[in-house]
């Protein structure tokens, strides 16, 4: 006979795993992208690299669309109203479609602009702009792919942006070859097939969405009430990331302080993180659409097993990575660089990051399940009061100068222990009390 842990157990590893799968696909189009223009030369893989990091800082500031709509939409099919449920993931999709647009005319024309502030030579930044520029076209759908996975994840469904990342991934490889060795367009090329392998995805999520709107009689028009609520609850999550994306850019500047191996080295322990990350993310996942769907359920017994139960998963999957960064922290700088004396470097800020581990992986369940309780103006409130103990922190480890295996280390404490730690504290404090608990949808 199947107890309810067992069935609890199984609703989170078919969310998770899926969800796991799409979000490494995401970083592949980048993978693929370096490896096909790296052949090109140095000159265009350092230009890829300033657009990137562009790209990149504005697709992980607008993450919120996803992490807005799998709430709202999960909320509505937990109360058995799944066409109001499709129909508020249809607002969330058109919400993206509207600031990718504008994102989209504004970054064109910002290009040179954005370059210009990298200072790279004049040759670098010619590729740069040459692929930042067309790319800027296939922001409104990345936004809407984003807006998309969230509706399907809210109806507890991961299996399918799974397939449509990973046709994605696939098109995107095949139309990068094309265009860059076949038709000879250069890193042109690379930026021209990456959008649109990303229209496409928008195109398969469209063919999917019109099924679920036809099968529950959703209406497919975007609603003012709709939209206008996908915008206040992202613009509190959007605040919620760039209290993040702060957190990170002072950690890297003081990398940067502190000399060129160190900020090597930080690179390479970060990498490691972001790593390990992408399955405590998944169970992140799991958590926002499994407490949406209780709280729209009115089942508040049911949100405190999901809390209890994915709590353990992390801190459990949080042991096993930390495991495998000690184990493997004398030899991961040389796989990254070949560099003993690098190796040697960043073995101690690995052996942090391989303590703080378990902490890392409470922290991420943590931040989905208020997330998936819709409780984004304290996640907003908190990710500033994060940053109180962190940046005194990182003021203290700039003014003392430390360099080195011990600077890098004492950096990683900053990060993975201060920083961390806050977060689980102000988290840890929330889901303890109940009033993040608003059922109904």
């Amino acid at each position: 006979m199947t107890s309810a842990r067992d069935t609890l157990n199984r609703d989170i590893l078919r969310l998770a795993v899926p969800a796991l799968g799409a979000l490494i696909a995401e970083p592949l189009f980048l993978i693929v992208d370096s490896a096909l223009v790296g052949h090109l030369g140095v000159v265009p893989l350092a230009g890829l690299g300033i657009a990137s990091a562009v790209l990149q800082t504005i697709v992980g500031l607008m993450v919120f669309l996803a992490y807005s709509t799998t709430p709202a939409v999960a909320r509505r099919f937990g109360a058995g109203d799944s066409s109001r449920a499709v129909s508020v993931g249809i607002d969330g999709m058109w919400l993206a479609l509207g600031l990718g647009a504008v994102l989209a005319v504004a970054g064109y024309l910002a290009t040179p602009f954005l370059v210009t502030l990298f200072g790279a030579p004049a040759a670098v930044a010619e590729q740069a702009e040459i692929y930042l520029g067309i790319s800027m076209w296939g922001l409104p759908a990345m936004l809407v792919v984003f807006a998309a996975t969230g509706l399907l994840r809210g109806l507890q469904d991961t299996v399918t942006p799974l397939w449509i990342a990973g046709l994605g991934f696939g098109a995107n490889a095949l139309l990068n070859w094309l265009f860059i060795y076949g038709f000879g367009w250069g890193i042109a090329g690379s930026a021209f097939g990456t959008v649109v392998a990303q229209w496409g995805m928008v195109a398969a999520y469209v063919v999917v969405v019109g099924r679920l709107a036809r099968r529950h009689e959703a209406s497919i028009r975007p609603q003012r009430d709709g939209v206008r609520g996908s915008a206040r609850s992202g613009g509190w999550l959007f605040l919620r990331t760039v209290s993040l994306r702060v957190a990170l850019l002072a950690t890297v500047g003081v990398a940067t302080g502190l000399g060129t191996d160190e900020l090597a080295g930080w690179q390479v322990a970060f990498t490691i993180f972001s790593t390990a990350a992408f399955a405590l993310d998944a169970l992140a996942i799991a958590a926002q659409a499994l407490v949406g769907k209780g709280l729209g359920a009115e089942d508040p017994h049911t949100v405190r097993r999901v809390l209890g139960r994915t709590v353990a998963w992390g801190a459990w999957f949080g042991i096993v990575t930390g495991l495998i960064i000690g184990v493997l922290s004398g030899v991961i700088g040389l796989l990254f660089t070949g560099d003993a004396a690098i190796a040697a470097l960043v073995q101690p800020a690995l052996i942090v990051l391989a303590v703080a581990q378990p902490v890392c992986g409470v922290v991420f369940v943590l931040d989905g399940v208020l997330i998936g309780a819709g409780d984004a103006k304290y996640l907003a409130i908190v990710g500033v009061l994060n940053l109180v103990p962190f940046v005194p922190a990182l003021v203290l480890i700039a003014v003392l100068h430390p360099t080195g295996a011990a600077g890098l280390a004492w950096l990683a404490v900053a990060f993975f222990g201060v920083y961390m730690l806050a977060r689980l504290l102000t988290l840890g404090w929330r889901v303890r009390g109940s009033t993040w608990m608003t059922a109904g949808a």
